[in-house]
């Protein structure tokens, strides 16, 4: 397991000196998105050069750090035509972006069926679905002209909400460039969080096969919801996660979140102990 985090979340410092921030830290890949940590550049597609691309692989390279995830978190199910476009032209930007830069995977969830990118009951409907699937078929056909992994990640909140409906949108696309980013956490609510270790097992026997990246946090029951926290930091059971990357994916890219920088090293030392303990 190669342990990462999210590079958003490391101490606000220029790009070089951040890199550095995160070896000291001892993690060996990030998850990059660039809206949220180069501030200074663009992000527009048109800003996306080869230039860019190599600048930042040599820089990633030279502090011998992989970029797991080329996130790009946009709405699939926008029902604007004119945003869903722009959208979909991100997309495309960012899989020729990952192809120069040497990404893991172009990462993203699974939008709702409103402008807002908000949760409402309709998230959970088949027309968002079908319309997602729709949406998404493009997308993927592009990654595989770019030899790009792209990668979604169900959210109980967000249309592909659970194992079940992530398993059906990778046999309705069928491609080998689309995979699943798992998040065990992503998949809990307030109403089904004390079934977490079933919710676990499930998602692995449904996408285990397909998991290229593993997300890592912790969380929290507060005022009615879940709140997402540092790993180890509350009451999820990790068990079934480290026992199915221990045996079927002993290499994978396994970004924390949620952390912050003075909580970093003891999330990472946590998921280590439990990594050496499976």
């Amino acid at each position: 397991m190669q342990l990462g985090i999210r590079l958003h979340d490391t101490k606000n410092l220029p790009l070089p000196e951040r890199l550095d921030e995160v070896n000291k830290q001892g993690f060996s890949c990030v998850h990059l998105a660039l809206s949220k940590v180069i501030k200074e550049n663009s992000v527009a597609p048109e800003a996306l050069t080869p230039g860019y691309a190599m600048y930042l692989k040599r820089l990633f390279w030279d502090k011998k750090l992989d970029i797991a995830v080329l996130g790009c978190y946009l709405n699939l199910a926008n029902p604007n035509p004119e945003k869903l476009k722009e959208t979909v032209e991100k997309y495309k930007a960012h899989i020729r972006f990952a192809a120069l830069l040497g990404c893991g995977v172009v990462g993203t969830e699974t939008g709702a069926p409103n402008e807002e990118y908000k949760h409402e009951p309709a998230c959970h409907s088949e027309e968002a679905l079908e319309l997602f699937i729709k949406n998404l078929r493009p997308v993927v056909e592009y990654a595989e002209e770019m030899g790009v992994i792209f990668a979604i990640e169900p959210v109980w909140k967000h249309i592909v909400c659970n194992p079940e409906r992530a398993r059906r949108v990778l046999d309705e696309i069928n491609s080998p460039n689309l995979q699943i980013i798992l998040d065990p956490v992503n998949l809990l609510d307030i109403s089904n969080y004390e079934q977490q270790v079933e919710i676990v097992e499930e998602a692995v026997d449904l996408l285990g096969k397909d998991v290229a990246v593993v997300h890592i946090k912790d969380y929290v029951v507060k005022n009615g919801d879940i709140d997402s926290v540092a790993a180890g930091c509350g009451k999820m059971d990790y068990t079934a996660l480290m026992k199915f990357i221990k045996e079927r994916k002993p290499y994978i890219h396994a970004t924390l979140e949620n952390t912050i920088p003075e909580n970093a090293v003891q999330a990472r030392e946590h998921m280590q102990k439990l990594w050496e303990e499976a």
